[in-house]
């Protein structure tokens, strides 16, 4: 079996030749079955092959898009996350492997020094690399390898979300984080399926049937608890149900000292293995016990930095704000604490988009990255900065595709790649990634209404619907709880009006104003309201008047180019605020360049 595995047109023989000669030049071993004749599909051998490389290079060629064996090994190679594609003469890519970087190698002439040929084989050598010393973790130490991806697992459990039992609500972002982190530790077991927390937290507040909630999500087992944290102190009681007969399989309540929570969770993880009778292999143990920090101090603020995340909507700077501030103070007890600095870079995004202050974010991602050049979420905050900020979409896309090979179940990397795609107009790809983010986080409201308005782009008229239906939903379980959250207020009357009801959309659009006038995102909203679904035109224009006023350079390009404002994009009310911002933006450019 060969390192590298090389998928391309018969006829493009000739040009992958002196490809292949560069890789094996390197020392790698390459199948590219020169004599091989194409049957179905994917043949016993072919199979083996894309199974066992380390690497799939597919060699995009205008010729190569349109075999259906070509694009079936793509996709299977982007399934494992060992794909490195590269292209010639421009060749359209397959939508479904679009937004993984592709080197360009029209310029390689086939030598080996030139920078698209190097870019092409370190990313070879990293992908190899990955993989190698992924296999060596699965199949090392003298213990049987894992089950592979083709494997099902032997058990499949969902981790309903603990109940926070502490008689203060301004806890409930310890144990959601407690729930959190078991199901990432949880995850980490290959003998395990672990329910995403979307399908987990469906249950939240919720007296539950544990045998119902086996049935719907086709799990083997729950396990619930509930935590209380108080005087320095944390009770956590959990039990392993059996969801076929409702029996308990384990039980254990722990009482401990607040600066055990680590060991506690490790603990909890460690007997439900013991429990089900599995083998936590060696690896699997590391994994578990590794974390982003050793303080418990700077873990409990990321925890309430990430709850703040995860609930406030886009473009909320008070939110925002105190993302920052958490997050800074976590870095500050552990300079070396990954995520946080992360999340810290996506609070400072929203901040620069805003004009609330100037630092973009990107210096606490790359300091993210430095420590932790794997860490997916940092890869796609940097995409997000990158696009938003600097409006740099090819760069945007190189971090894109290096966060969705990391980790393509990243809710923050789903949601980078959807704002990308959705960006450039790529409203199916667009689509993909954004249904993947609203499956990943409940409390996403802002993927939900970006999926109204990308079926919109496409004329889906029941995919707009479903979009709004689910963006309506879960705006409701806001304003239950928070009814003059004007955020919140601008998502559902979008879905209001998507769905028909335009005098009760504009109504609340009337009560929100009156809340929040100069709610810049919640207007923004309003806005494509009105146009894209309402078809009101003066009153679009009219929402859109004061916001171009104060529009920033960062989220003008953003307005300019978004397709809910192509009913008003010939009109020249709104050709004017655009050229008036144009200008006011130019000025305001020149003038802080007189001040340097």
């Amino acid at each position: 079996m060969a390192d590298v595995f090389v998928s391309y047109a018969r006829s493009d023989k000739s040009r992958v030749a002196p490809l292949v000669a560069a890789i094996e030049a390197k020392g790698w071993s390459v199948w590219w079955d020169p004599e091989i004749t194409p049957g179905q599909e994917f043949d016993d051998q072919i199979e083996a092959e894309i199974d066992a490389a380390k690497a799939v290079v597919v060699v995009w060629t205008p010729t190569s898009v349109a075999s259906r064996w070509v694009r079936g090994e793509a996709r299977e190679a982007a399934e494992r996350g060992i794909l490195v594609p590269v292209r010639f003469e421009q060749a359209r890519l397959p939508m479904d492997v679009r937004a993984i970087h592709t080197t360009d190698l029209d310029d390689w002439h086939e030598d080996a020094a030139t920078p698209c040929a190097q870019e092409c084989l370190r990313a070879l050598g990293a992908m190899i690399a990955r993989t190698q010393i992924s296999q060596s973790g699965k199949a090392g130490n003298g213990s049987a390898p894992s089950p592979s991806a083709k494997d099902s697992p032997s058990f499949t459990i969902c981790v309903l979300p603990f109940t926070n039992m502490s008689g203060d609500s301004e806890q409930e972002y310890f144990s959601d984080g407690i729930t959190e982190d078991i199901i990432t530790d949880l995850s980490k077991i290959s003998a395990l399926a672990v329910s995403s927390r979307n399908s987990a937290f469906m249950y939240k507040d919720k007296h539950v049937d544990i045998q119902k909630v086996a049935r719907e999500l086709k799990v083997s087992h729950v396990l619930e608890g509930s935590v209380r944290k108080a005087g320095g102190r944390v009770r956590i009681s959990a039990q392993l149900i059996d969801g076929a007969s409702n029996n308990h399989v384990w039980a254990e309540r722990y009482d401990r000292d607040s600066s055990d929570i680590f060991a506690l969770q490790d603990e909890i993880s460690q007997a439900i293995v013991k429990a089900l009778r599995l083998r936590l292999l060696p690896e699997e143990k590391k994994a578990i016990e590794r974390r982003g920090t050793n303080s418990v101090d700077a873990h409990d603020l990321y925890l309430m930095a990430r709850q703040t995340y995860v609930t406030n909507q886009e473009a909320d700077a008070r939110s925002a704000q105190a993302i920052v501030r958490m997050c800074t103070r976590a870095t500050e007890i552990d300079p070396r604490y990954a995520q946080a600095w992360a999340l810290m870079a996506m609070g400072y995004r929203s901040l620069r988009v805003l004009e609330v202050q100037a630092d973009d974010g990107m210096a606490a991602a790359e300091r993210a990255l430095a420590l932790d050049p794997d860490l997916a979420e940092a890869h796609a905050v940097k995409a997000q900065i990158l696009l938003l900020v600097n409006g740099d979409t090819k760069a945007a896309a190189t971090a894109v595709a290096t966060a969705l090979a990391l980790d393509p179940e990243s809710y923050e990397v789903n949601r980078a790649a959807g704002r990308l795609s959705y960006q450039l107009h790529q409203f199916e790809d667009a689509i993909r990634f954004y249904e993947k983010a609203v499956s990943l986080m409940e409390a996403d409201l802002n993927s939900a209404s970006m999926l109204i308005s990308s079926y919109t782009a496409l004329g889906n008229a029941a995919g707009t619907r479903k979009a709004a239906e689910l963006t309506f939903k879960r705006a409701e379980a806001v304003l239950a709880r928070d009814q003059n959250n004007s955020g919140v207020i601008g998502y559902s009357a979008y879905a209001l009006a998507t769905l028909g009801e335009g005098e009760r959309a504009k109504s609340r659009m009337s009560r929100a104003l009156l809340i929040d006038t100069d709610n810049f995102n919640m207007r923004y909203n309003f806005a494509c309201a009105l146009s894209a679904q309402l078809k009101d035109k003066n009153a679009a224009l009219d929402m859109l008047s004061p916001m171009f006023e104060t529009i920033t350079e960062t989220f003008l390009p953003y307005a300019k180019a978004d397709p809910d404002f192509d009913f008003l994009r010939d009109d020249p009310r709104f050709k004017a605020m655009v050229t008036a911002a144009e200008a006011r933006l130019a000025a305001k450019g020149v003038a802080a360049s007189k001040t340097d």
